[in-house]
């Protein structure tokens, strides 16, 4: 059984290393994490729901907004919850969780308290976006070289944050198969849908993101949002994922019915070879860009193995003939959020490293190292405003038009992964919960 709690006091003890390092290199005494405010919509009185700031996430999993954190080197950090009486929504009581032990506990019933408790500490960065109290305070508001630094750090994921991501993908798995079995019984986006929030035992807003269940010709629409009535659908991609304390997990599946074409099954079941292939490739020291170029040879040669394209897989790629079909980057850093931080950051300082020109959607441009936890996720998609370009060009005839135009109606392809990198190689994360 999993000692939870062992697990987060070793990753608080990394966070206070890694915050203590920042500081002595940005000229901070302390630092300041809001759990942040919530947003209301412009001239209503509904709020969006609450997401917490990433980086009081990252240190605490205690929901809400309002609550502040303070810490110093060499000192226990502070929490100051912000614990209101209120009769309009419900307010679960703390009890004794796991992580309480982390931290020196006050708690306040309004905010002006809260800030009162913090009063004006002295050389003190501030994180969040409670930012008309922070300066009030005297803090210094999103220091860019701190933030950076803390973003660097998160890419590394604890033991702690493993398991929380691991639990997500579990409940994420549930879901996922019962949503294939609703889609296999001839389902509509919205039914499925349901039957895979229902599986996971959540409500939408719990979601780390917005479930895109596609039907045919829908999946070729990258975020695809809709939710239709359309029954008996012959391929399904679906991208959902679940959380726990914070940490997502984001999985995709694609499914052809016994009735969908035959061709286009056959692309989902190399996708899926190619899938898993990438997967095996995934070890410290290798550029992830590298990765994503191998994503696009290997794509290519399914397109010219199945009579889509003419080409080689390398002038398919040099000349850019695969794009269209594989329009995004590989993957993703993951954790608090679906799309991690700091996948195109060069170092702990904030510099930038690019995508490539010949890769411009690249998400990732870090080199994979030990204990990082990110996405493989390659897509095969029929979109015609991407092949249109092709389809008047002088490259025209590289391309199999008519069987584009056939399997167009069958929309795209996705499947994903999550990966934990380890010191020699990977672990999937998702494919002993899920393995198809």
């Amino acid at each position: 059984m999993t000692d939870l709690a062992a697990l987060y006091l070793t990753h608080i003890a990394e966070r206070q290393r890694t915050a203590a390092e920042a500081l002595a290199e940005t000229g901070f005494d302390a630092l300041v994490i809001s759990s942040g405010k919530v947003y209301t919509h412009f001239a209503d009185d509904q709020d969006a729901p609450f997401h917490p700031v990433p980086h009081f996430a990252h240190w605490c999993p205690v929901a809400g907004p309002h609550h502040l954190l303070v810490i110093r080197p060499g000192q226990k950090p502070r929490l100051i919850r912000y614990a209101p009486e209120d009769f309009w929504y419900e307010q679960a009581p703390l009890g004794n969780p796991f992580w309480a032990s982390a931290f020196e506990l006050e708690e306040a019933g309004t905010v002006d308290e809260v800030w009162k408790l913090l009063g004006s500490p002295a050389r003190a960065a501030y994180i969040g976006n409670e930012t008309d109290r922070a300066e009030a305070a005297g803090l210094e508001v999103n220091p860019a070289g701190l933030t950076a630094r803390l973003d660097w750090h998160r890419t590394t994921k604890s033991s702690y944050e493993v398991q929380c991501i691991e639990e997500a993908t579990v409940l994420a798995a549930r879901g996922h198969l019962a949503a294939k079995a609703a889609f296999l019984a001839g389902a509509s986006e919205l039914e499925i849908h349901h039957a895979y929030v229902q599986a996971v035992g959540i409500v939408d807003h719990e979601l780390p993101y917005g479930s895109i269940v596609a039907l045919n010709e829908k999946g070729a629409t990258l975020h695809y949002e809709g939710k239709r009535t359309l029954k008996n659908g012959f391929v399904m991609l679906i991208d959902a994922g679940a959380q726990v304390r914070g940490y997502a997990s984001d999985i995709t599946r694609t499914v052809a019915a016994p009735h969908c074409d035959s061709r286009f099954a056959a692309l989902v079941d190399g996708m899926e070879k190619i899938e898993l292939q990438l997967c095996d490739l995934v070890k410290p020291g290798l550029p992830y860009g590298d990765l994503h170029h191998q994503g696009h040879l290997a794509i290519a040669g399914l397109l010219k193995d199945h009579g889509l394209l003419n080409a080689s897989p390398e002038e398919a790629v040099e000349k850019g003939y695969s794009r269209p079909f594989f329009p995004h980057g590989l993957g993703h850093h993951l954790g608090i959020q679906v799309h991690d931080v700091a996948g195109r950051q060069g170092g702990p300082d904030g510099t930038v490293a690019p995508p490539p020109a010949q890769h411009p959607t690249l998400r990732t441009t870090r080199t994979i190292d030990a204990g990082q936890v990110f996405t493989v996720e390659p897509g095969l998609y029929f979109i015609p405003m991407l092949l249109r370009p092709f389809r008047a060009g002088e490259d025209r005839a590289k391309f199999n038009w008519t069987l584009i135009d056939e399997l167009t109606p069958c929309g795209g392809i996705r499947i994903e992964d999550n990966l934990l990198v380890t010191a020699d190689g990977h672990r999937n994360l998702t494919r002993p919960h899920l393995p198809n």
